[in-house]
């Protein structure tokens, strides 16, 4: 991916069009950093299927935002709920959760440092913080 995150000097200042970033997404279910603001790093990643496991982040939250599509989110013990373009939705630490979408759907994510793609559950798709890159 040419736009990957660099890493910004005081003062500089960083354009990006996110609908140039997400094309350039290598497949499904693969995060890519494109920022970092403090200690979060933004993320966008395209869904389509099922094949997010199950899993927690037990020190972190976790915030959606829908920027193209339909995500449907599954929290453990409640009724799964859809997202649509536009919608915004935070994850608790600790929350049991999953996602998964029909077609296509970008998804900007805004994650602290440490959390890990599908928390503890590894998976076919968990990508490491440096994968991500």
């Amino acid at each position: 991916m040419k736009d990957a995150v660099k890493k910004s000097g005081p003062g500089k200042h960083e354009k990006r069009n996110l609908n140039t970033l997400f094309p350039q997404l290598q497949g499904y279910f693969s995060p890519r950093i494109i920022g970092e603001v403090n200690d979060v790093y933004v993320k966008i990643t395209r869904v389509k299927g099922d094949d997010v496991p199950w899993h927690t982040h037990d020190n972190e939250d976790e915030l959606f935002y829908i920027v193209k599509g339909a995500l449907v989110m599954e929290i453990e013990n409640e009724a799964s709920f859809d997202l649509n373009q536009g919608d915004l939705y935070i994850v608790r630490q600790g929350v049991q959760h999953r996602v998964f979408s029909q077609e296509e759907c970008w998804i900007l994510l805004i994650e602290q440092k440490s959390t890990r793609h599908t928390g503890e559950v590894k998976s076919d798709i968990t990508k490491s913080i440096e994968e991500q890159l």
